[in-house]
Order: structure tokens, then C-alpha cells, then sequence
């Protein structure tokens, strides 16, 4: 049975951390599923957002081994109860004068926006839970989707309490 966690890693800004924590994910044989990396509030330090799939083996296991990494600096299982998670779609959709209106009604209903039109497409953006943009693809498919790309999740603690130290 796979289960999929949250962690929120916090890191130097260096070169090859990344590479170095990808590969303990790999040589563990867990799926990275999503991987966001960005700054952070503090100078020199990012956020990793890694969601990984898990095969009946304890998160713990790779969370103690990432804390050995010298350029870690916390890690948080983000729960999902207790946090905010969020990713990025662009869509690409066909879409000629006959059913722009459509489109859009569909984009509107989903809070999401149109960022660039053309005679025969719109590139919507949307934000929101992986749930919400499946179901926005969904919603979209039938018009014919061209060209999707899509962020990593982000993830947030809930409330006031921060993740680094520096607040």
C-alpha cells in the first residue's frame, strides 16, 4: 500500500543540494510525485516542497537520514489537516470564436484567469489544491486541451506558528 506525505525541507541555497536530496529519495526507491524549491523569507535559505509516495516503509527512516545531510536545516511532515497546499497549471485550450464564451464561463467558475488569447486558444492560469485543477482539466478536455505545464505543490503550515526560527 503507497501513502503519500508532505515534508517541507528547508535548506542552505547551495549548489547540488538539490541533487543530493533527490538521489537519498531515489536510492530509497521512493517516487517523488511533486518537488518545489524556492526562496524563503530568510537570505540564503530555500523551501524544498517534496511529496513522496511511500511503499509500506516508514517516512521516518528518510527523514533521519535528510537530517544528517549537512545542508538541511529542518524538515516538517507537513500534515494535511494542518496545512495549506497549493500548484500552478497553464492550460492551453483550443478555443475559435464559437465556444470562447464557453471557455470562460468554465474558467470563471473555477476562479481561475485567462492570461493570453489568440484566434484559436486561450492559456488559462488557475491555482489551487491537485483535486480542484484535475477537475478543471476535466471540465476542460472536451474543447481540446494543446499544452499543459504545472508546478510543484507549495505547502504551508496552518496558523501562526512558522517552520524557521527566524520569526
Amino acid at each position: 500500500m503507497s501513502t503519500t506525505h508532505t515534508l517541507s525541507v528547508l535548506v542552505e541555497d547551495r549548489p547540488g543540494v538539490l541533487a543530493r536530496i533527490s538521489a537519498l529519495f531515489s536510492r530509497r526507491g521512493f517516487n517523488i510525485q511533486s518537488l518545489a524549491v524556492g526562496a524563503t523569507e530568510i537570505k540564503g535559505v530555500s523551501r524544498m516542497t517534496i511529496m513522496v509516495s511511500v511503499d509500506d516503509f516508514p517516512i521516518e527512516q528518510v527523514t533521519k537520514q535528510l537530517n544528517k545531510l549537512i545542508n538541511v536545516i529542518k524538515i516538517v511532515e507537513q500534515e494535511p489537516q494542518n496545512s495549506v497546499t497549493r500548484e500552478l497549471m497553464m492550460i492551453k485550450v483550443r478555443s475559435d470564436a464559437s465556444v470562447r464564451t464557453e471557455v470562460i464561463e468554465v474558467v470563471n467558475l473555477f476562479r481561475a484567469k485567462v492570461i493570453d488569447v489568440s484566434p484559436e486558444s486561450l492559456t488559462i492560469e488557475a491555482t489551487g489544491t491537485s483535486d480542484k485543477l484535475e477537475a478543471l482539466l476535466r471540465m476542460l478536455d472536451p474543447y481540446g486541451i494543446r499544452e499543459i505545464a504545472q508546478s510543484g505543490a507549495v505547502t504551508l503550515g496552518r496558523g501562526p506558528k512558522s517552520m524557521s526560527a527566524a520569526r
